[in-house]
């Protein structure tokens, strides 16, 4: 196999090429190729149903009934979770547009689970105020759209491109212009497209820990980084509390639709001393804190009180069932892990980007949808919604990014209430400043970490992450992470040097999370606040004056406000 492998016929001139095969790439997809004719080709660096969105169990967030349930309740919950971070334009987009999106799913064929009476059944996480979650499979929602969206894109897309990894956005004329990327066999080739979207995902495998695929790499962060493109919110990483403790990865997820229909947590000693529907962020922390008062690597979700499991949770069951526990007698062991990233590359209200022909949708874009930490089960919600008004705005012949939804952090535009509006600040020069601090690392060490090669060197970074960037942080421990990121990046072209053809995506992928480690790092410890799924140790409490974005790229580290203009 040579070059970029399943490509339909030769190269075409693409309208639109999406790279990523989640949720939010697919469904940009379909709507691109099969509703307005464009020529849209899909660039993934595994197989078309190989992505997060396969692994995702709880279900889609929307309101689909009548009453008591509203649209303004689930904004409201959204609200909340993203603790004073979310644009709230981006979250009446999210509810008023997400029942729409679900109903085209269901038409392309996607079965969600219903009852006796062919209602959808609907379950409710935590975070939210009345059940609101349709599923498929009991704990297999992701997959079912996936399937549902990959035959759809197999029959309407002009290419396809499987087992191709983009290594770099082509930005001509301060446009983007296509990619350049790397096939199975190392060969390289630019793919020329007069738009680009970002759809690649998130950043597990920052983490020793996750729920996340081994392709979740943060290849689409790291690349607009490189190209110039703003980006925010990256400290706020979010572990979902309930992953199972056990030595596969990704690790199993226990859904948490099992807290929601009561499923209990308890620490070493057997007993509660959490809210399960807590929001997530909430959880985790007081499992963390839990853990290390008791000393005592994980603790336990006791599922024993749920009935007919089986059936209702099949997915699970069958995981735990091949880790040798039965949820009907057995405490399940549990630890928090990597989930989601709520940030990533700043987009308008359409998925604009600051960098013209570039868009961004799903985990891979900073909406301001998520804010601080994401309301359980809008992930695949944004995904769809915000796909669609991609290929509606590059329909319309848009390309620049206009000053709404999180952009207005880059761009400006404050006309919000003061309620809205920053208090205090803080800038620093910026995301050269992040350079400047890896070379002064660099320069104070010694010599570099002994690696070995690209895995090697992706389990230290992996490890370094999990112990000072994780649930809990402090000065200290990001410091000592920022040191290790650096030696790690100082290595990168002695490891490529010595890596084969065939392993070069090894090597790029590796630079990708140091590229982003290094920024997540940055803006955790210019965020000296907790808020959401960022807390830091030496600073508990919540401030005013942070109540804003932290934004890198090529306007600089800056804390922006929420909703108005940069820093002065």
């Amino acid at each position: 196999m040579t070059g970029l492998p399943k490509v339909r016929g030769p190269d075409p001139a693409l309208d639109l090429l999406v790279l990523g095969s989640g949720v939010a790439g697919l469904s940009a997809a379909v709507r691109a190729a099969g509703t307005h004719g464009m020529r849209a080709g899909v660039l993934t660096k595994g197989e078309l149903h190989q992505s997060t969105t396969r692994w995702a169990q709880g279900g889609v967030a929307a309101v689909l009934g009548e009453d008591p349930d509203s649209t303004d309740l689930h904004l409201a919950d959204t609200l909340a979770a993203g603790a004073g971070l979310c644009d709230s334009d981006a979250v009446r987009v999210l509810v008023d547009e997400g029942p729409g999106r679900v109903n085209e799913l269901i038409a392309l064929g996607a079965m969600f689970d219903r009852d006796d009476h062919g209602r959808l059944e609907l379950a409710r996480e935590g975070g939210h105020s009345l059940p609101r979650i349709v599923h498929a499979g009991g704990a297999a929602t992701g997959a079912e759209i996936e399937r549902a969206l990959v035959d759809a894109v197999r029959h309407t897309a002009t290419a396809i491109y499987e087992n191709a990894f983009a290594l770099d956005l082509v930005v001509e004329d301060e446009r983007v212009a296509g990619v350049v990327a790397i096939g199975a066999d190392g060969t390289c080739r630019t793919v020329r497209a007069d738009h680009v979207l970002l759809a690649t995902g998130g950043a597990g495998q920052l983490f020793a820990v996750t729920t996340n695929p081994v392709e979740s790499t943060a290849d689409g962060v790291a690349m607009a980084l490189r190209a110039g493109a703003a980006v925010a919110d990256v400290e706020f990483v979010q572990f979902h509390p309930t992953a199972l403790h056990h030595p596969s990865m990704p690790r199993p997820l226990l859904s948490e639709a099992l807290r929601g229909h009561g499923a209990l947590l308890r620490d070493a000693n057997g007993e509660r001393f959490v809210d399960e529907l807590l929001p997530r962020d909430e959880v985790s922390r007081a499992m963390t804190r839990r853990m290390l008062d008791q000393l005592v690597d994980h603790l336990w979700l006791d599922a024993t009180g749920l009935e007919s499991f089986p059936e209702r949770f099949p997915t699970i069951s069958a995981a735990l069932t091949s880790a040798g526990l039965d949820p009907g007698t057995d405490w399940l062991p549990i630890a928090p892990a990597a989930h989601y990233l709520c940030g990533g590359v700043v987009a308008d209200l359409d998925g604009a980007t600051s960098l013209d022909g570039l868009w961004a949708a799903g985990e891979v874009a900073c909406s301001g949808v998520h804010g601080a930490n994401r309301l359980a089960s809008n992930s695949l919600l944004e995904g769809m919604v915000f796909a669609a008004r991609v290929v509606e705005a590059i329909e319309r012949g848009q390309s620049t990014a206009a000053p709404t939804g999180a952009m207005r952090a880059v761009l400006g535009a404050d006309t919000r209430t003061d309620d809205d509006r920053h208090i205090g600040g803080l800038t620093t020069s910026a995301w050269q400043a992040g350079t400047l601090l890896t070379e002064s690392l660099v320069a104070g060490s010694e010599s570099g970490p002994a690696v070995g090669d690209a895995p090697c060197a992706r389990d230290a970074l992996q490890r370094a992450m999990t112990s000072g960037a994780g649930v809990l942080r402090d000065a200290d421990s990001l410091t000592t992470t920022s040191s290790t990121v650096a030696e790690i990046g100082a290595a990168l072209p002695d490891l490529a040097a010595r890596t084969d053809q065939g392993a070069q995506a090894q090597v790029a992928e590796l630079a990708n999370l140091v590229e982003v480690a290094r920024a997540l790092l940055l803006s955790a410890t210019l965020r000296t606040e907790s808020r959401g799924a960022h807390t830091r140790a030496d600073h508990p409490a919540t401030e005013g004056r942070f109540r804003g974005r932290i934004v890198l790229g090529g306007t600089g580290a800056t804390v922006a406000a929420g909703s108005g203009r940069l820093m002065p």
